[in-house]
């Protein structure tokens, strides 16, 4: 009897691609596998391969371990993120009549935090609130020389969409940018930028909060850090309930 068989895309981030070598492979699965029969296959092949705890995307979307996968299927192996579109040089903005909703953006150049807050700006605001997340000099006392960040951009870019209109629609704000650097980051840059531009200023704060809490915690970018006797990759939170997959723990519910 013939097996029929297919062919995933896998996508390795942050420690994970360390583990494995390197960016994308291609795994041969049979035909109706599972998540959880991919990351099986992994487990298998790389003994030790830190899959606890970690979410998984197929073709940019979050999954679980009992989506089946199809042939050519993009499934992006997603460790805690560390962080949080388009690049504002590339345009971006949330209201492309001009000024309104707010700007998503993932950018490798320095982050105007200026001009941005400027922008946000509008007649009917009573308060504009801004977190701006800088590189510090030492983590746990060790001594930073720099950061990089690394995202699964096609990702990163729709999960911060999402965000900026959930924060609009959930807080009645008015305006929601987000703005996160990739690349090489210096001490004293910014990292990630979020200005949200309200009515009243409890809204603007609750909505501010929520947004780099809930970017920590969702939209797959991480943080590698350099320090004088070394480099890790930065420990991300947890995932939010439902998005991390256990491949121990489903082996035994199965």
């Amino acid at each position: 009897m013939l097996l029929l068989t297919m062919d995933v895309r896998v996508l390795p981030f942050g420690i994970l691609k360390d583990s494995l070598g390197g960016w994308a492979t291609r795994v041969e699965l049979p035909d109706g596998a599972t998540v959880a029969d991919l990351l099986d296959r992994l487990a298998a092949a790389r003994p030790g391969l830190p899959l606890s705890g970690i979410a998984v995307s197929v073709n940019a979307e979050y999954a679980g371990a009992g989506q089946i996968l199809k042939d050519n299927d993009e499934v992006g192996l997603l460790p805690p993120v560390s962080g949080g579109g388009a690049d504002p040089a590339r345009g971006g903005s949330l209201d492309e009549s001009g000024g309104g909703a707010g700007i998503v953006a993932l950018t490798r150049a320095a982050i105007e935090t200026e001009r941005l807050l400027a922008e946000a700006k509008s007649g009917e605001d009573g308060a504009v609130v801004v977190f701006d997340g800088i590189v510090r000099n030492n983590t746990r006392g060790r001594r930073t020389l720099h950061l990089d960040y690394e995202a699964y951009e096609e990702m990163a870019e729709k999960q911060m969409r999402d965000l900026a209109e959930e924060a609009r629609r959930r807080f009645g704000v008015r305006h929601a940018t987000i703005v996160h650097r990739l690349g090489r980051i210096e001490i004293g840059e910014t990292s990630v930028l979020i200005v949200v531009a309200s009515a009243h200023r409890a809204q603007a704060f609750d909505a501010c909060r929520w947004l780099i809490d809930t970017l920590k915690k969702k939209v797959p970018i991480w943080k590698k850090e350099t320090f004088v006797d070394g480099a890790v990759w930065a420990d991300g939170e947890p995932f939010p309930a439902g998005l991390a997959i256990d491949p121990v723990e489903d082996a035994r519910e199965s």
